[in-house]
């Protein structure tokens, strides 16, 4: 069996409403992770996925590398986002129970990790349970110790660009890549966290994108599930 929880980069965007309709439509919940500037550009958007159930995140206000950043300035964009998700819950009327965190790029700080994975345990941040992960990888990488939330498999469609040469079929090929490297879900059995962007760049390229893939997956014997939170101790 494999069960993977939904992961949703980057909103809000102006094809935000369309992904959450669609995730409505096949009865998924993703994890979706807010990009702070995105949010104050396609606000409304945003409160429309929390008004549909949806658990967004902070994903940083400017999306910056985080290993080149010092640690108060990491703070700050993890901060500035929190106060534009605190904004965007009331105006949703939607209480906010989870704080789930997704570094930008998966930059995890570099040199200075540690100093801001305390900072998110600190300041209460929510780890998805990652429990069940088998990936060598996840442990290997110390990511089941990690608060913030990580990903298994990146579809990566944010590569569908004019110019680049990346298609949906490189998609397709890479969510059946058999290299034991990949993450790729199709590998083993068990729990996944696969990435998809809320790109609307993506979508001017290849629309309904995220409708594409992800009925690929699930045609493909990938059953999401709704995320689940580690309790505090």
């Amino acid at each position: 069996m494999i069960n993977a929880v939904l992961t949703i980069d980057d909103i809000a965007s102006k094809n935000t409403p369309a992904i959450v309709d669609y995730l409505c439509e096949k009865g998924i919940k993703p994890v979706m992770f807010a990009w702070g500037e995105n949010v104050e550009r396609y606000f409304d958007n945003a409160v429309y996925a929390l008004k549909n159930g949806i658990i967004v995140g902070n994903h940083s206000y400017s999306h910056p590398n985080f290993s080149k950043l010092t640690p108060e300035e990491g703070f700050a964009e993890i901060e500035k986002c929190e106060a534009v998700l605190d904004r965007l819950y009331d105006a949703a009327g939607v209480e906010r129970r989870y704080r789930p965190f997704r570094f930008p790029y998966g930059d995890k700080g570099g040199e200075n990790k540690a100093v801001f994975q305390k900072y998110l345990a600190d300041n209460g941040f929510d780890k998805l349970d990652d429990r069940k992960i088998a990936f060598p990888f996840w442990k290997y990488m110390g990511f089941d110790k990690d608060i913030d939330t990580f990903w298994t498999f990146d579809v990566a469609e944010y590569n569908i660009r004019k110019g680049s040469g990346f298609t949906a079929e490189d998609v397709i090929k890479r969510i059946h890549d058999e290299h034991p490297g990949s993450g790729a879900p199709m590998l083993a059995d068990g729990s996944h966290i696969i990435l998809l962007h809320a790109h609307d760049e993506t979508e001017e390229l290849v629309p309904g994108y995220y409708r594409q893939f992800v009925d690929h997956l699930l045609a493909n014997g990938v059953s999401f599930t709704a995320p689940a939170f580690i309790e505090k101790a």
